[in-house]
């Protein structure tokens, strides 16, 4: 957990997926990973979560501020 300058709690973190889908007949494993941040209440929440738990997140994606990769800005997250 860290603060913004204007004292707002906010949360870097990782997500991580990994599913079996199948394609073209043949069983793949998909992983994904993508940087995340939450601010506020949301980021106070999700740093009491256990580390590996699973979530529904809603949000959406913006790129980083160097421009160079994506985050995904939690807005709302859900137990599944």
């Amino acid at each position: 957990m860290r603060y913004t300058p204007a004292g707002l709690p906010a949360l870097n973190f990782k997500l991580e997926h990994e599913s079996e889908v199948v394609q073209e007949g043949v069983n793949r494993t998909v992983k994904a990973a993508i940087k995340a941040v939450a601010f506020g209440t949301l980021a106070e929440r999700l740093a009491k979560q256990a580390i590996g738990s699973v979530w529904r997140f809603k949000g959406f994606l913006a790129n980083a501020r160097q421009g160079k990769t994506v985050v995904f800005h939690i807005q709302e997250f859900l137990q599944d």
